[in-house]
């Protein structure tokens, strides 16, 4: 089977309309929502409304984010910097009780077939651990006892695998390049963003792990951002969340907490 494997949309339905219909063209079998559907950007609503069908349609699977568990109360707002938490709050007010239950009801990590997915890591799922390096990846593999293990939380797409001498490896990959995942490693990917890249380039990011041919490639979509961005700005959100999907590299402001 095919998964399509998507993270930190970040309520940007225009991207995720792009990857759902190129994932369909890739004879993807089944999606996996990593987390962070919610949170920076204007259409929490009907994002949430699309993946909801598809799980419940027994076509999708989806992990809990942070932006996601705090979006439905589960999780506090304090460990935030000032710019993500004004979205959601926003982003409260956006939702009916059905979207908030329905987050509340997703679970921190899934696992089957040696896949794990989790939103950030699988050492302290809850703790949402960022993976910069390849001692967090470590400890994330060790933890998940997986083969495969996909995660988003980063916005940067990476790969981590393990060498015969027990160190871990990360590695940038090139898009569109399929990239064989032996299972005589362990292997760790970072999906990167679908709704708010952060690195200077534009469009919706998702990769797609042939679980039969163990390929794995990544992705990234052209669609149309000017619209994303503007109804950010029309929603009176915060700039930066604008300029992100315009394809702006921003110096983080001086707040602290977890984006």
């Amino acid at each position: 089977m095919k998964y399509a494997l998507i993270a930190d949309l970040h309520g940007n339905l225009e991207a995720l309309e792009a990857i759902l219909a190129h994932a369909g063209g890739q004879g993807v079998g089944r999606y996996i929502f990593l987390g962070d559907m919610v949170g920076y950007g204007p259409d929490p609503e009907r994002v949430l409304e699309v993946c909801r069908h598809m799980v419940s349609a027994g076509d999708a699977l989806a992990v809990l984010g942070n932006h996601d568990a705090a979006a439905c109360g589960r999780d506090a707002t304090h460990a935030m910097n000032d710019a993500a938490r004004a979205a959601i709050e926003w982003t409260r007010s956006c939702l009916k009780p059905r979207h908030q239950q329905w987050l509340a009801s997703l679970p921190l990590m899934l696992q089957r077939d040696r896949m794990t997915w989790v939103h950030a890591s699988a050492w302290r799922p809850a703790a949402w651990t960022y993976i910069h390096n390849a001692r967090e990846a470590r400890n994330s593999l060790r933890e998940a006892g997986s083969t495969w293990v996909f995660s988003g939380h980063v916005h940067d797409p990476m790969l981590y695998y393990t060498c015969s001498d027990l160190r871990v490896v990360g590695v940038r990959l090139l898009e569109r390049r399929p990239t064989i995942l032996q299972p005589r490693r362990d292997w760790l990917a970072i999906v990167g963003s679908a709704g708010q890249p952060r690195d200077g380039m534009p469009g919706a990011r998702y990769a797609v792990f042939d679980r039969v041919r163990m390929e794995y490639t990544i992705h990234r979509l052209a669609y149309d951002s000017a619209a994303t961005a503007a109804k950010i700005r029309a929603a009176g959100l915060p700039e930066r969340f604008a300029r992100h999907v315009e394809g702006a590299v921003l110096v983080r402001p001086g707040t602290s907490g977890i984006e």
